[in-house]
């Protein structure tokens, strides 16, 4: 009777001991997403895809980024192509990113770059290093 009372309280000791750690994992474990893109007017729907994701989430949702590579790069020193595509991805917690080797090697003036966007020297290798780090990944 003894040895029945003690394990059926370390079963119940370790089921809430679980529990207690699943909560823990699931509110500490955020999502984070980085999408590559070579057009910058797939910013539009992508910026919506991150906010319907982190409407779903909640505070499951964590960083969204979006690296601009290619030819179309340039497109990022067009104020009026940009204006609503920073200011919406501000809103949305979406950080807009460009490629530094695109910029070199098409020849943009990076000072005509929105402050709000960030560069990184390789944005092929900016995008591995995010899902190395466990980032869901998408190109287009």
């Amino acid at each position: 009777m003894k040895k029945i009372l003690i394990n059926a309280l370390l079963l119940i000791i370790s089921l809430f001991v679980t529990s207690k750690l699943n909560a823990q994992n699931t509110t500490m474990n955020k999502t984070n997403y980085v999408v590559l893109t070579k057009n910058v007017q797939q910013l539009q729907p992508i910026i919506i895809t991150a906010q319907a994701l982190k409407k779903e989430q909640g505070n499951l949702f964590g960083d969204f980024q979006v690296i601009i590579c290619g030819k179309g790069i340039g497109d990022i020193t067009d104020p009026e192509k940009m204006k609503d595509f920073v200011e919406k991805a501000e809103k949305s917690g979406v950080k807009i990113v460009a490629c530094g080797f695109s910029l070199n090697k098409f020849k943009i003036d990076k000072t005509k770059i929105p402050k709000e966007i960030k560069t990184v020297e390789n944005g092929i290798l900016h995008n591995f290093q995010l899902q190395n780090k466990g980032y869901k990944s998408l190109s287009l």
